[in-house]
């Protein structure tokens, strides 16, 4: 899939991939011997000028006609979606749309085909009927990618073809980790979402971060744990086709969240094979897939195809004293239904249910004091947790006459969430302790409608794009109770919650010469409802509602400088909303803060395998959202809203083909965030990252070895506001070989190579240990696993 090209169809732009040196050897044979009978020929033109001059309206008349056609990919004849046809020898093409078609006025009896990931083809064009084309999977090289002719803004998606084809995917976190500059950590087991960080941002569980799966959000909104909380465990890494990504919030058709960036997956539509997969590592971590074809689709034909995929999976989580005892199970289906030449159906549904139990955030001093005897130890050993969800979407791609395009999509979740923690141990209650249950049960309901067209005048595209979409959250009940020993002893919070969120765009790009232009806004209007059921509260039985509505601006431009230079400029306004009971509360002042970014970037091939993006950009946010820890003032549930804040930073990435069987990449992201309001020395944002870097080699030979190596570096930073604490950083390395046949797989993969001591998560907390007279604002870890293990095996049939 051409990442440069994923969301719109763009038809008649530049693209340069008629290189002979890209094709075939049987394709450039006889393009060469083209060639030369067209050279032969030049003579006979002086003397067919007269017949030319005279037949020339009727000729032109008679050879322009439109051509039609589906392209699919030869092995499993499913359809291939932002597929690049060229009217061969010009600048005119267009993309393969969201339906899988392609419609071209053409001139002449040649077109070229061209996919990231297969091999390209030249073909006779047909106007007698729908041309149906197949095309063979091919290696993916950086030196047959070329930068200065992409027909979207967010060219250095290049990244994302390479890096899922490159990268081999160990679990649903290592999905995450395909973006550069994207850092994640766990804390409470490891069946709690990921806590994410990105471009200076602590994003709490997704806070700042837009996540989708399919068109599905993944993120909550009024969480029982945290606004924007994204579990992303429901999805089974092997059923991951293509990933999106962008940063900052630039983006017309993603909404809420969207402030550090988007991350968006595609699931695999057909299977290529059937597969089963066991795995088996230390600290007794247990894991089986299996991704079966139900129906297959056939060739030339209108026809319907399914798959079932399933996960299972169990650990101890590493070497604690309590075992975590995480067990995940995941159950995946899609069903693909091709109603007639111009619309297909799309039907998915999965279930995911996990349990787990945790020793927690343990303060440093229980270590050093010895209350336990090393960072392994428990000191709450209730500390459990429970998340299920439920999701079944209808996915609708239909064409229009006059070369519109129509998405339909609908989706449902049902989804539960418990969770017992304790962090602050015996502060607020010296008796009871300060254990707590935070519960939700929720029913969502998700719809999005796009539609596109590309139309030319004269040399510049238009490409038009609207939408409109609606989402229903009732979360009933949403509570945060009291608890001891993992029972009920009183209340905190109890209540339920209401969140509609109805939102429209209009997105508009331009193709002229060198230049794209994209111009666009968005409008989001939200109704916060929440009903406080405490039993002793005053408001009782009483519900309270907010609307709001926001409206978010951008625009994008890039500058083609030549074929192996891109600049481009993005500014925008996106935003975070609030939780709905903090919207009620504060009667809607600042429920939907805004965020401005700007961003100047470049994308660079100064050698035909080496590529690099950079840029430089900047972010001001109206309010940051940070940890509520306060038990005793819950009324703003578990993120409470803190100041505004900016941010400033520098991303680099860069992608290197080596040689045929070696290539690299490094990411390196700078980021320099403060609280506007504060004074200096005490303007520092908790936990927010201010250097990162990744990078790996990865090797792949003929005869099925493949693998890589690889580190992530995260720096040390503040852990409160005047860095009088400080949250440590680490180094840690990983290896990845495998061993790939036809029928069969075995592999190895090894986390924390060179068992470095290290923490994944470290957070402040005022907390009091049992017996202790007065609290402490301390770091309070959790460990990071130290070398690990895991062997796999596949079976392909």
């Amino acid at each position: 899939m051409l990442p440069l090209i994923l969301r719109r169809n763009y038809c008649h732009t530049k693209r340069c991939l008629t290189n002979l040196n890209c094709l075939p050897m049987a394709t450039k044979q006889s393009l060469q011997y083209s060639q030369h009978r067209h050279r032969s020929r030049k003579g006979l033109w002086p003397s067919l000028i007269l017949l030319i001059t005279f037949a020339l309206p009727h000729s032109i008349k008679a050879q322009q006609y439109t051509i039609h056609g589906k392209i699919t990919a030869a092995a499993t004849h499913e359809p291939l979606e932002s597929v690049v046809v060229e009217v061969y020898g010009t600048q005119q093409n267009c993309l393969t749309n969201s339906n899988e078609i392609f419609s071209l006025d053409c001139k002449t009896d040649s077109i070229l085909i061209s996919h990231i990931g297969y091999q390209s083809k030249l073909v006779k064009a047909s106007h007698d009927a729908m041309m149906h084309i197949e095309l063979q999977r091919g290696d993916i090289q950086l030196k047959d990618i070329t930068v200065g002719s992409g027909t979207r803004i967010e060219t250095h998606k290049i990244m994302t073809s390479l890096d899922i084809n490159r990268q081999p995917l160990k679990s649903s976190q290592d999905l995450l980790r395909l973006v550069p500059g994207l850092f994640i950590s766990q804390h409470m087991g490891g069946g709690k979402a990921e806590q994410i960080f990105l471009r200076g941002f602590d994003a709490d569980h997704g806070t700042d971060i837009n996540i989708s799966v399919d068109g599905l959000p993944v993120n909550m909104v009024t969480h029982a744990h945290g606004q924007g909380y994204a579990d992303i465990h429901f999805l089974i890494p092997e059923t991951v086709a293509a990933y999106d990504f962008g940063k900052g919030p630039y983006y017309t058709d993603k909404g809420d969240f969207t402030t550090a960036g988007f991350v968006a997956y595609t699931t695999k539509r057909t299977l290529d094979q059937n597969m089963v997969k066991i795995e088996a590592g230390q600290f007794h971590n247990y894991r089986a897939v299996a991704m079966i074809n139900l129906l297959r689709a056939k060739k030339n034909k209108l026809d319907h195809n399914a798959y079932i995929a399933a996960e299972g999976f169990l650990t101890d989580g590493g070497p604690f004293k309590m075992p975590e005892n995480f067990s995940r199970y995941n159950v995946f289906g899609k069903y693909n239904q091709q109603l007639s030449q111009n619309t297909c159906m799309t039907l998915t549904a999965s279930y995911f249910t996990s349990d787990w139990r945790t020793s927690g955030e343990i303060p440093d001093r229980a270590v050093s004091e010895g209350y336990i005897s090393d960072q392994w130890g428990v000191l709450d050993s209730n500390q459990r947790g429970h998340t299920q969800r439920l999701n079944a979407g209808l996915k609708l791609c239909s064409n229009l006459p006059h070369g519109w395009t129509f998405d339909n999509t609908l989706w449902y979740s049902h989804y539960t969430f418990n969770l017992i923690s304790n962090m602050s141990y015996y502060y607020y209650f010296p008796v009871a302790g300060d254990e707590f249950s935070q519960h939700e049960k929720r029913d969502m309901i998700f719809y999005n409608s796009r539609i596109t067209r590309a139309a030319n005048i004269g040399n510049t595209v238009f490409t038009t794009t609207a939408g409109a979409g609606l989402r229903d959250d009732i979360v009933s009940p949403l509570g945060t109770d009291h608890t001891e020993a993992g029972k009920f002893i009183g209340y905190f919070q109890a209540g339920k919650a209401h969140e509609l969120n109805a939102n429209s765009y209009a997105d508009e790009t331009i193709k002229a010469g060198r230049w794209l232009i994209n111009i666009g806004i968005r409008a989001d209007y939200f109704q916060f409802r929440y009903q406080d059921l405490l039993p002793q509260s005053d408001s009782a039985t009483t519900l309270s509602t907010v609307n709001k509505t926001v409206v978010s601006p951008k625009i994008n431009l890039m500058y083609n400088a030549s074929k192996t230079t891109q600049l481009y400029l993005k500014a925008g306004k996106g935003f975070h909303s609030n939780d709905a009971r903090v919207a009620v509360a504060n009667k809607g002042f600042e429920v939907i803060p805004y965020a401005y970014g700007l961003d100047l970037g470049i994308n660079w091939k100064p050698f035909p395998n080496l590529f690099v993006n950079s840029a430089v950009w900047y972010l001001y946010l109206q309010q940051e959202f940070t940890f509520g820890q306060d038990l005793s003032d819950q009324v703003e549930g578990a993120v409470a809203p803190s100041g505004s804040t900016s941010r400033m930073g520098i991303d680099f990435s860069t992608r290197y083909q080596c040689t045929s069987w070696l290539s690299a990449d490094v990411n390196i992201n700078l980021a320099h965030p403060r609280y506007v309001d504060s004074a200096s020395g005490h303007n520092y944002i908790e936990q927010a990252p201010t250097f990162t870097s990744t990078a790996a080699l990865g090797f792949h030979f003929k005869n099925g070895l493949n693998g890589g190596v690889g580190y992530r570096y995260l720096r040390n930073r503040a852990a409160n506001s005047d860095y009088t604490i400080t949250a440590h950083g680490y180094f840690i390395t990983q290896l990845t070989v495998n061993y790939t046949r036809k029928r069969y797989e075995l592999g190895i993969a090894i986390d924390n190579l060179l068992n470095t001591r290290w923490n994944e998560s470290e957070i402040v907390y005022t907390s009091q240990l049992k017996n202790e007279v007065n609290p402490t604002d301390q770091i309070s870890f959790t460990p990071g696993i130290p070398f690990f293990a895991k062997l796999k095996l596949a079976v392909f049939f």
